[in-house]
């Protein structure tokens, strides 16, 4: 069925005026922007922003702190004593114009890890030396080493001295050892070792020397023990400071052990006069020192004396171990620092006259000289 509008209502349509729509609200802020939580939040998130900032700041000013080169003008040194910490150890080393920083320093140490691995010791340090730089010389242990020397032949008592006198040991002497058993050497030491621990070092040296000289020594030795071992290399060590000369020195006093002949060994009876002290400078060697009743005294006794008179080195060891093979009985000094050698009683009384008549020549010569200046 087709519906049909008549013009009235056709006007009526097309005249009849359409409302506006209303425009959108704006969006409104959600609840969960304004929840506290997310203020809070935003706010530590914040912080954390600036506290790493903050931090990445100030390791890179330490970084460049701990790296730069530090106040120190001139080359100084530093002893660090066992046993320290770290904050010890900065603060000392602040205090000696080492480092610009302690805590700096400090940190920087432990960040890197080596808070455990500092050294004890005397440290040198060049100048301009980064903390970085003092941190590895004291990871390293490179530290100042002092000598402390005891030549060949010196007595117990000597070194005693010398070891009592180094100002860069610590602590009391210990008690005196046996003669002979201390390795003449030169050992490098700490500042601050203990001048027990030197005496036990040069013992243990010597010990270990004389076991093994005395374990591959040759098998027809005129020698009981190696008490005997070392008293005799003692002697040759007081005869001659001519290594080449003590093997010869040494076939001498074994071929006089070996037949019963008294040593004759002037080093000896100065001993058992002297005792360890020695002789003292410029005294001169009297008859009556020869004389002397002890039982050091060679010229006396027959065989060996009952102790070492000093002690003696490896070359004198040696010596006494593999001596050389000879005839020889007796020996004399040369004039030239070194010893003639002889056989018989005979060819030593002509070298001995021969070397009085050179010592009266020098003396005579000494006297003009002097005689000429005057």
């Amino acid at each position: 069925m087709n519906e049909h509008y008549g013009d009235g209502d056709h006007r009526n349509y097309r005249g009849r005026k359409m409302k506006p729509s209303p425009a959108p609200e704006p969006p409104r802020r959600s609840r969960q922007s304004r929840n506290q939580l997310v203020i809070f939040l935003n706010f530590c998130l914040s912080a954390a922003l600036f506290l790493v900032l903050a931090a990445g700041a100030v390791l890179y000013w330490g970084k460049s702190e701990f790296e730069r080169p530090g106040p120190l003008k001139s080359e100084a040194t530093y002893v660090v004593p066992s046993s320290t910490g770290v904050s010890a150890i900065a603060s000392g080393l602040e205090r000696q114009g080492i480092i610009a920083d302690a805590d700096v320093f400090e940190y920087g140490v432990r960040l890197s890890g080596a808070g455990s691995k500092l050294k004890a010791g005397e440290f040198a340090f060049a100048p301009g030396a980064s903390m970085r730089q003092v941190m590895e010389k004291l990871v390293s242990g490179q530290s100042i080493m002092h000598a402390v020397t005891i030549p060949e032949g010196w007595t117990v008592n000597r070194a005693y001295e010398r070891i009592a006198a180094a100002d860069f040991l610590s602590g009391d002497m210990p008690g005196e050892v046996p003669e002979g058993t201390l390795k003449p050497d030169t050992y490098l030491v700490q500042r601050g070792t203990t001048r027990k621990e030197v005496v036990q070092r040069m013992k243990s040296a010597q010990d270990r020397l004389v076991q093994e000289i005395w374990d591959g020594r040759d098998p027809d030795l005129p020698i009981k023990d190696i008490g005997q071992f070392i008293t005799l290399a003692s002697i040759v060590e007081r005869e001659t400071g001519i290594a080449g000369e003590r093997p010869h020195v040494a076939s001498v006093f074994i071929n006089r052990l070996k037949k019963g002949m008294r040593l004759d060994s002037d080093p000896t009876f100065l001993y058992g006069v002297y005792g360890g002290a020695g002789k003292p400078s410029g005294q001169p060697v009297t008859q009556s020192d020869k004389d002397s009743d002890t039982p050091y005294n060679t010229y006396k006794i027959r065989g060996l004396p009952p102790g070492p008179i000093a002690n003696p080195g490896r070359a004198a060891l040696e010596a006494v171990a593999h001596p050389l093979q000879t005839d020889d009985l007796y020996f004399v000094a040369d004039g030239t620092g070194g010893h003639a050698f002889s056989s018989t009683l005979k060819e030593h009384n002509n070298k001995v006259a021969k070397y009085r008549k050179l010592q009266r020549q020098r003396a005579a010569e000494e006297e003009s000289s002097s005689g000429s200046g005057g």
